[in-house]
C-alpha cells in the first residue's frame, strides 16, 4: 500500500496522576529523520520512542513533541537536612554564649529555615519503568493515527499515478505504432531525392536505397528501448499495489530508467511525430518523479 510521507498523529495515555500527549508531524526526507522534543527528565526514554516510530515509519523528517501533565500528585519534592540544621543551630548557640545578643530560644524557626540548603527542593523520583510504558503507549497511538493519514494521502497519490501509467502507456503504444513507418518514409523521401538528383539521366540504384534505407532504420530502431519501457510502466503497476512495505525509492529508481528510455527513444528515432510524442512522455513521467518524492 502506498504511504505519503507527510502527516500529522496525536496520541494521548491517562492515569489517575498524569496524562501523557505525544504528537507527530513528518514531512518528505530522503531517508528516517527522527527528532523528539520532551522534558529533559524523560530523556531516558528518547530511544525508545523512537525504536517505536520505526515500527511504522520507515522514511521522512520526523518530528515528535511529548507532553507530560501530573495532576495527582506533585513531581517536585520537598527535602530537609536535620543535620545540617542541627550544625546551624548549634553555630548560632556557640555565637550568642560568645557575644551574648539573644537567647538560643529566641532563636526563631523562620531564621533556621533560611539557612542556605537546609531545605531544599528536587525533582520527584520517578518510576521510569511506568513513565516508560506511559510514553510509549502514547506514541503507538500517534503513530497509528498518522498511519491512517498517511495511508489516506497514499491512496491519492496511487490513484494519480495510476492515471499517469495509462497516459504513459498509451503514448508508448501509439510511438510503437509509428515506429514502423518510419523506414519506408525514409525510403520514400531517399528515392524522391535521388530522383531530383539525378533528373532521369541515370538508372535509379534500386538496391541502393535499400540498403541506406536498412542502415537507417537499424540506427532509428527503437524496439528494446519500447520492450523495457513497458515492462517499467508494468512494475510500477506492481509497486502501486505492493502491501506493507515502503517502495519509494523503488519507484523513484524505475522513473529513472523510464525517463532514460524515453530520451534514447527521443534521440534515435529522428521523427518530428516521436520526437512530439517523447516531449509528452518526459513530461508525464517528470510528474511521476514528482509525486514520488511525496511517498515513503
Amino acid at each position: 500500500m502506498i504511504k505519503s510521507m507527510t502527516g500529522f498523529g496525536r496520541g494521548q495515555y491517562t492515569d489517575e496522576i498524569k496524562t501523557v500527549t505525544v504528537e507527530i508531524k513528518a514531512v518528505n526526507h530522503r531517508y528516517c529523520d527522527i527528532y523528539v522534543k520532551m522534558p529533559r527528565k524523560y530523556a531516558f526514554a528518547e530511544e525508545a520512542i523512537k525504536a517505536e516510530i520505526k515500527k511504522n515509519l520507515s522514511r521522512g523528517k520526523i518530528e515528535v513533541g511529548v507532553n507530560v501533565d501530573v495532576f495527582g500528585a506533585s513531581d517536585t519534592d520537598v527535602r530537609l537536612d536535620k543535620e545540617l540544621a542541627k550544625k546551624y543551630y548549634n553555630a548560632l548557640k556557640e555565637l550568642d554564649r560568645e557575644f551574648g545578643f539573644a537567647a538560643v530560644n529566641g532563636l526563631s524557626l523562620s531564621l533556621l529555615a533560611k539557612m542556605p540548603d537546609v531545605i531544599k527542593t528536587a525533582p520527584a523520583e520517578e518510576d521510569e519503568e511506568a513513565m516508560l510504558r506511559a510514553l510509549l503507549d502514547a506514541t503507538s497511538k500517534a503513530a497509528d493515527d498518522i498511519c491512517s493519514m498517511r495511508e489516506v494521502e497514499g491512496a491519492k497519490l496511487a490513484a494519480d499515478l495510476e492515471m499517469r501509467a495509462d497516459i504513459i502507456d498509451d503514448i508508448r503504444a501509439r510511438i510503437s505504432e509509428r515506429a514502423p513507418e518510419i523506414e519506408a518514409e525514409y525510403a520514400a523521401k531517399l528515392k524522391t531525392r535521388i530522383e531530383e538528383l539525378l533528373d532521369g539521366t541515370v538508372e535509379m540504384p534500386q538496391d541502393r536505397i535499400a540498403l541506406e534505407a536498412a542502415i537507417f532504420a537499424d540506427k532509428a530502431n527503437i524496439t528494446e528501448e519500447l520492450i523495457r519501457l513497458e515492462s517499467h510502466i508494468s512494475q510500477l503497476r506492481a509497486f502501486l499495489k505492493t502491501e506493507n512495505e515502503a517502495i519509494g525509492k523503488k519507484i523513484d529508481f524505475l522513473i529513472q530508467e523510464m525517463n532514460r528510455e524515453a530520451n534514447t527513444i527521443g534521440s534515435k528515432s529522428n521523427d518530428k511525430e516521436i520526437t512530439s510524442m517523447v516531449l509528452d512522455l518526459k513530461a508525464e513521467i517528470e510528474k511521476i518523479r514528482e509525486q514520488v518524492q511525496n511517498i515513503e
